[in-house]
């Protein structure tokens, strides 16, 4: 019989190939991505926004990175669509 561990999760193939929005350090602040926010995760409905603050502490997760937009939605990101801006003006 297998444990009972909150990390053990045995849908996940973690050799499943993985994309950019698994990755914490991928996620940038001020970013534009698409995120699915909890409500809309049966329909897969995607909310566009900057990137306020990054709430997943692990470097990886298989669902996407946790975040906070700039209107304070939280959701998982499902793909990054505009780089940080950079700061520099040379």
């Amino acid at each position: 019989m297998i444990a009972k561990n909150k990390y053990f999760y045995p849908y996940m193939n973690l050799n499943a190939p993985h994309s950019k929005n698994m990755f914490r350090e991928n996620i940038k602040l001020g970013q534009v991505v698409d995120i699915v926010l909890k409500k809309d995760q049966r329909t897969g409905k995607r909310t566009r926004g900057k990137v306020r603050a990054i709430l997943t502490s692990a470097s990886f997760h298989t669902r996407g990175i946790k975040v906070m937009l700039d209107s304070r939605q939280i959701g998982r990101v499902q793909e990054i669509l505009e780089q940080e801006q950079n700061s520099s003006n040379d």
